[in-house]
């Protein structure tokens, strides 16, 4: 471990806040929880958690603030993670709502159209297939194989494929996690993933501690 960085989660009044928070505790982070821009000043990280509709969650970022406090922290190459909403708000629309997201990266975010007997949610385990294999993210897993625990009904489609990170496959092939400099998200849920999660974390702690 290369030393306790600090961590700011955010708060927006949704979700799965309370265990995205503990995953980053057990991973070494020494975590903050923040609800307005302010408070991330000193953090060396920013963790987006979601769970729920995306229109509640884009609406109540910009009431904050924190939606461009998120962009610029971005736009910056500091090191950020997003976890399921935290990986759709980052695109420019969602069919979700029929929503503008946070505009950080170009694509949309639309629902599953699968054949009838694979049934939307895609809820429970999958197996991903890295395709940054040089990812710091990623270190220690690996590129094919390791089962993360999914939920939702709604998935992101690139603009660029470069952004793409990892792949699963459920009817269709989909992106299960992008990422781009220090900046990195899944459509997983890497703190319902056991070892494997915490790993994950774990990774983005140690990125956050050498930034």
């Amino acid at each position: 471990m290369s030393g306790s960085a600090k961590i700011a989660v955010i708060d927006y009044g949704m979700g799965n806040l309370r265990s995205v928070a503990k995953a980053v505790e057990a991973a070494g982070g020494d975590v903050r929880i923040v609800t307005r821009p302010d408070e991330i000043a000193g953090a060396a990280g920013l963790v987006l958690p979601g769970v729920g509709a995306l229109a509640d969650c884009i609406s109540a970022l910009r009431a904050s603030g924190l939606d461009q406090a998120v962009r610029e922290w971005i736009a910056a190459d500091r090191p950020f993670l997003g976890v399921c909403l935290g990986l759709q708000a980052l695109f420019e629309f969602s069919e979700e709502g029929n929503i503008e997201g946070l505009g950080v990266f170009p694509g949309k975010v639309v629902r599953f159209k699968l054949p009838p007997e694979f049934k939307v949610p895609h809820m429970g385990w999958n197996t991903v297939r890295f395709t940054q294999p040089d990812s710091p993210l990623i270190a220690g897993l690996a590129t094919e194989g390791e089962a993360f625990y999914f939920v939702h009904s709604y998935h992101c489609v690139p603009a660029d494929p470069a952004l793409v990170l990892a792949e699963c496959e459920y009817g269709i092939k989909f992106t299960a996690a992008i990422a781009r400099g220090r900046c990195f998200a899944t459509q997983f849920h890497p703190e319902k993933s056991q070892a494997k999660g915490i790993a994950l974390y774990h990774n983005f702690v140690e990125v956050a501690a050498r930034s």
